[in-house]
């Protein structure tokens, strides 16, 4: 009987102090992205073009980011944050949109993370690939189960773990600014500039880079995802601006040194991870095999946060009765077992997908960007009802909380704009069908299963899937 009451009730939930709160939001956003900056911009732009992105980019992830820090104090009562504040502010079915987004979108960041690495391994074994050969698919697949495994041993365990390598995965990264500054051409760099021979306006290249720094910034709201955890409520904020402040000047340095080492036209044809190119390029072989050392120990750090939220938001969901009961099940070392496993489940799903995709690590990081700008669009928006006094917090916000909140919201809608109409359908395509989950959790409590205005939401979701599904099989859309 007593373990019977651990699986519905919960065990207290394990705290973290504020530097492994830090390191999580860190660890969840320094990973297989950075290393693939190069190469993913220089496609896109050239030196102009990348400081507009990284300055529109930064501002309105800094707005965001101060948007979660605001909203952990006003909004203390508000657990797996995103999630939490859509359906705080929007009602059950929005939030529960929200949960599953930001959920499905971790689960998809993980899959760039295996593509990545088994991309990195083929430089050196043919077989695998790009990473989306069959080879390459079942050693991630088994490299999949491996960390359900070590994950579900215990959340402290597994937290500490991220703590060590996030120091470890910075290494590699710093060295390679260094390096490139090192070696630093002003004549390249100068050749790089404008991005001349490169389609479009420069909007039009900014606009380019958008998905890529979302998919680099995804963790941003890592501390607020896993609140229920901090040791004091304030250091969720304060872990949230840390973090981003510190990668933001990584993330940064990285794409601007490039330029200064290679022509663009060269970065652009670069095999991923393009960093290890640049340094090669710059120091010769051992260049390369530091990056790619260093990749396996971020991505694999990086996947661990990940996976760790993303199990986080679905045990939150279930334990708030917008999700199936089953998934607010955890283990006596507070491991919310069911969740895990869905989340492990459908990254092999997805997984499977790659092998059919033109560019299997673009098109998983552009979906995984394009899954999470509902979830932050809703938290924004929340944030500005918070500040205007309708948020359920206590008074109105100063002037500076509203401006804020707009700008991050105002940032956001640009990024869906940004995404496109191609990865708005082939996310309402993972969307739709996940309505199953709440359908089922309305039943479990006995309740009308949709409000009116559900009703609608609903219909747009569905006829937005059905028309993405069209599209693909008709070859309108190609993944």
């Amino acid at each position: 009987m007593a373990q019977s009451d651990t699986a519905v009730q919960g065990p207290p939930a394990a705290k973290l102090a504020f530097w492994t709160l830090t390191s999580m939001v860190v660890g969840s956003m320094v990973g297989a992205g950075v290393f693939s900056l190069p190469r993913r911009f220089a496609q896109e732009t050239g030196v102009a073009g990348a400081l507009v992105s990284w300055a529109v980019a930064g501002t309105g992830m800094l707005m965001l980011a101060f948007v979660f820090q605001r909203l952990a104090v006003r909004r203390p009562d508000l657990d797996a944050g995103v999630y939490a504040y859509a359906k705080a502010g929007f009602g059950e079915y929005p939030g529960f949109f929200s949960a599953f987004g930001y959920w499905a979108s971790a689960c998809v960041g993980n899959v760039t993370y295996w593509v990545l690495i088994m991309s990195t391994a083929g430089a050196l074994v043919p077989a695998l690939g790009d990473g989306d050969t069959v080879l390459a698919i079942v050693l991630s697949s088994a490299g999949l189960w491996g960390f359900f495994l070590l994950i579900r041993q215990g959340v402290k365990e597994a937290a500490a773990i991220n703590r060590i390598v996030t120091v470890a995965k910075l290494i590699p990264i710093g060295v390679f600014v260094l390096l490139a500054l090192f070696v630093f051409d002003p004549q390249a760099f100068a050749a790089n500039w404008g991005g001349a021979d490169y389609a479009g306006s420069l909007f039009d290249q900014v606009r380019g880079t958008m998905l890529a720094t979302v998919f680099v910034f995804l963790g941003v709201e890592g501390a607020s995802v896993y609140s229920r955890h901090a040791k004091r409520r304030e250091d969720v904020g304060r872990a949230t601006v840390t973090g981003f402040l510190s990668v933001f000047a990584i993330f940064a340095s990285v794409t601007i040194v490039s330029y200064g080492v290679m022509p663009m036209e060269e970065i652009a044809e670069l095999r991923q991870p393009s960093m290890a190119g640049v340094l090669e390029a710059a120091v010769g072989t051992w260049g390369l095999v530091l990056v790619s050392v260093g990749l396996v120990v971020s991505v694999l750090g990086a996947y661990l946060a990940w996976t760790l939220m993303a199990a986080e938001v679905l045990f939150v969901a279930a334990k708030d009765k917008d999700m199936p009961r089953f998934l607010g099940r955890a283990t006596a070392a507070d491991v919310p077992v069911p969740a895990l496993v869905m989340s492990t489940a459908l990254s092999q799903l997805f997984l499977f997908v790659t092998y059919f995709s033109e560019d299997a690590f673009n098109f998983a990081l552009d979906l995984t960007s394009s899954l999470t700008l509902i979830p932050f669009l809703l938290a924004a928006l929340f944030a500005v009802k918070v500040a205007a006094g309708r948020g359920g917090a206590a008074g109105r916000g100063t002037g500076g909380e509203l401006t804020v909140a707009v700008l991050a919201a105002a940032y956001t809608a640009f990024l869906l704009f940004a995404a496109g109409l191609k990865f708005v359908l082939v996310s309402l395509i993972v969307y739709a069908p996940a309505t199953i989950l709440f359908v089922m959790a309305r039943r479990e409590q006995g309740r009308r299963l949709f409000s009116p205005g559900e009703a609608v939401l609903l219909a747009v979701s569905v006829a937005g899937a059905v028309l993405g599904v069209v599209a693909l099989a008709a070859g309108w859309l190609r993944i």
